[in-house]
């Protein structure tokens, strides 16, 4: 797990939230944590009056925080310390918002935007794998894998000890159409700002060089961000872009275009089904019924 994911999704909740509530409640021994008082705990996140002059915390938040806070429990009670059998915080119900999706046509708009190669290959790289923008970043020139029976990005799970290039415990191989492999190989081989990159062998470096090594460094996950917001702004959407709306907008498109979803959680990088059924939630009847008929005329 990313050292960023531990950070937010667990150290923030226990150090800053848990223990600051124990000690303020005299909890001072793991034997005092019953349900009751996590009971306590909860109310008092939920509370719309809350404390500290903080204001109301989302549901979506107030959940987060209890399960990090259940997780740890488990993982004492495990360990052999005394952590009461039936001690574990109700978590609240989050409510189902529907992720935003972009449509192709919004996608096509963005890329025709981009005032670069670079840029347009960026948004038709996130919009047609779905991978993570840490994962794009982190792709390599020797990732593009040109193959006479396919073309396919290599999502390594790790590169070097300081940078992680994937998530999950495998390497996969991302499948791009014929036409977006080419691209990738010209830009890489006739654009891409190579001599006296920072890294000569990253695909997506920056356009200028770095005031501090003179060098074209890498580009990141927040330049990224930085991209496609602007892209979108200009384009005039009604939602934020970010990079992650190209991965909901890629599981979505290939969902109604019927492809199964094992296989989308494979192209995606997800170890279960629940991220897909979660954007299954917002398939419309239309949706099923058309790729139905679809399947059906394709196999009369």
């Amino acid at each position: 797990m990313a050292s960023k994911t531990v950070e937010s999704a667990y150290a923030y909740p226990l150090r800053s939230v848990f223990l600051p509530w124990a000690a303020r409640a005299g909890l001072a021994r793991l034997e005092s944590v019953t349900p009751r008082a996590l009971e306590a705990l909860a109310a008092q996140l939920l509370d719309p009056e809350r404390v500290q002059g903080r204001g109301p915390l989302s549901r979506y938040t107030v959940h987060s925080y209890l399960r990090a806070v259940n997780q740890c429990l488990r993982w004492g009670r495990q360990e052999g310390e005394p952590v009461p059998d039936r001690a574990a915080a109700l978590l609240p119900s989050r409510p189902k918002n529907l992720p935003l999706v972009l449509e192709r046509t919004d996608i096509e708009r963005l890329e025709q935007l981009a005032s670069t190669e670079r840029d347009r290959l960026l948004v038709r790289v996130l919009a047609d794998t779905g991978i993570r923008v840490g994962e794009l970043v982190g792709l390599h020139c020797d990732d593009l894998l040109v193959r006479t029976r396919g073309s396919f990005l290599l999502v390594r799970t790790r590169g070097s000890f300081l940078l992680v290039r994937g998530k999950g415990d495998r390497d996969r191989h991302v499948p791009i159409r014929p036409e977006l492999a080419r691209r990738l190989q010209r830009y890489i081989e006739r654009t891409r700002p190579s001599k006296d990159a920072g890294d000569p062998d990253r695909i997506f470096l920056g356009l200028r060089r770095d005031r501090r090594t003179g060098a074209y460094e890498p580009l990141n996950s927040n330049a990224v961000g930085q991209i496609v917001r602007d892209l979108g702004r200009r384009a005039g959407l009604r939602q934020t872009v970010h990079p992650h709306l190209f991965r909901h907008s890629f599981v979505t498109w290939a969902l109604r275009r019927g492809i199964n979803p094992i296989q989308v959680a494979e192209i995606v990088g997800h170890t279960s089904l629940a991220m897909i059924q979660r954007v299954y939630s917002h398939l419309t009847p239309q949706d099923a019924h058309d790729a139905l008929i679809a399947a059906l005329l394709k196999d009369p």
